[in-house]
């Protein structure tokens, strides 16, 4: 069983500890990069790197910022206290978003990494599981209704292709947001020459923002964040789904149930759908935190801090949930109780009414016009409903019907294996196989 509940990476990504670090690494590449165009003094530098890597301590960044009010500058404080005379170097010509955002890209970048990892992980499940019940009959629901005979496998397919677009628009994203900057307090480069931040980007594995004010437009966020809410709705359409399918009336799986848990303090018998139902929950704060990104992205002008301390937030909230949601709906397809002999009861259940277009379209084949095909087949299919008959007999024994078609004619239309015929044909499109 994958671990549900650990997710030691992402949150090591979003430590104080991490973010510091990062704060260090950009204004390090920046400085080597201003040392190879004479702006900083190259002895300098590479005394700097020689007291490499330093031991901060957020504690004492935290003490200086209660008086600063400034973390940046608590930060470059607390560099200059351990670090001392080579320390000079850093930070100059850059303002605060310079360091941060740039810092923000490498983070942002890293747990899109660490949540495509994940993906990876679910797609490999989902092609399994997706093999595993590739023939295996159900009934397939429109508005909740019995519609048509699929196969679990083709629901399973079905969910594959999705979280593979949602593979595609998660590392869109993270190129999106593969952007730094060094353009200074308003993004004119007023200090510093615009190949000083082309060669420390790439020195970083970013890019330069072509056009930025203080900070990295805050659209490139929310594509990412927008995303990870797309993610989380195709995340809540499975767990919706699976929770249905989990119902008492229809049991045609069921999430596995680990022996000594509990499902009620109330019922010993309850078995609930409970993974299903907080990845619902989960799907509903990845879509918030995707709306708090659409409203970071009005700024006014070169910038104002609204965006900061919403940031502080869904940054870490939503990479980590949007992670654990992947890790657990990878849990709940991985380890899913599958009853095929309760899809095939439940197929049965409408007595055949599942072949009424079937018998519609072979109507049609005999020159009938599709709306009086239509009532004809309707008009059997309310018998089947009302009185309880199969629908076989109840066509069997209409006049109009047997005008048309052969007792063996209609008998011929219920044939599952030629509905789903052309299951190995979607398999081919999805997998290749």
């Amino acid at each position: 069983m994958i671990p549900r509940y650990t997710l030691p990476q992402m949150a090591e990504l979003w430590s104080e500890n991490y973010k510091f670090q990062l704060w260090l690494d950009v204004e390090m590449a920046a400085a080597r990069v201003m040392a190879k165009h004479g702006i900083v003094p190259a002895e300098a530098v590479q005394e700097m790197e020689t007291k490499l890597p330093l031991s901060m301590d957020p504690d004492r960044i935290d003490a200086i910022e209660q008086k600063t009010r400034h973390d940046v500058i608590a930060f470059l404080t607390h560099v200059e206290e351990i670090a001392g005379q080579p320390a000079r170097i850093l930070h100059y010509g850059m303002t605060s978003y310079d360091v941060v955002d740039t810092a923000l890209a490498l983070r942002m970048r890293k747990a899109g990494e660490l949540i495509l990892e994940k993906i990876d992980g679910l797609l490999e499940v989902l092609k399994k599981r997706a093999i595993e019940f590739k023939h295996t009959p159900m009934v397939g629901r429109s508005h909740g209704i019995h519609a048509e005979p699929v196969t679990f496998g083709v629901t399973l397919a079905r969910w594959y292709t999705a979280f593979q677009r949602c593979r595609n628009g998660i590392q869109r994203a993270v190129e999106e947001i593969s952007y730094g900057k060094l353009s200074g307090a308003v993004g004119v480069y007023g200090t510093l020459p615009p190949v000083i931040e082309e060669e420390t980007m790439e020195s970083l594995g970013l890019k330069p923002e072509p056009v930025s004010s203080q900070v990295v437009p805050r659209d490139r966020h929310a594509v990412f964040y927008s995303e990870l809410a797309v993610l989380g709705s195709v995340i809540d359409d499975v767990a919706i789904n699976l929770r249905h399918l989990q119902r008492t009336e229809v049991h045609e799986v069921e999430e596995a149930f680990a022996k000594g848990q509990k499902g009620s303090s109330a019922m010993p018998h309850k078995k609930n759908p409970v993974s299903g139902e907080n990845l619902s929950g989960q799907a509903r704060l990845l879509r918030s935190y995707a709306q708090a990104a659409l409203e970071n992205v009005a700024l006014w002008h070169e910038r104002d801090i609204g965006h900061s301390s919403v940031e502080r937030v869904i940054g870490p909230d939503a990479t980590a949930t949007a992670h654990y949601a992947v890790n657990r709906v990878t849990d709940l397809v991985e380890n899913l109780n599958v009853f095929p002999e309760q899809m095939e009861k439940n197929l049965n259940l409408l007595s055949g009414l599942i072949f009424s277009e079937k018998v519609l379209l072979a109507l049609v084949n005999t020159g009938l016009k599709r709306q009086e095909a239509y009532v004809m087949v309707q008009r059997c299919a309310m018998r089947t409903w009302d009185e309880g008959i199969t629908f076989q007999q109840s066509l069997s024994e209409d006049a109009e019907v047997l005008d048309r078609l052969s007792a063996d004619g209609i008998s011929s239309l219920f044939n599952m294996e030629k509905h789903l015929r052309n299951v190995d044909a979607i398999f081919k499109r999805v997998f290749g196989e």
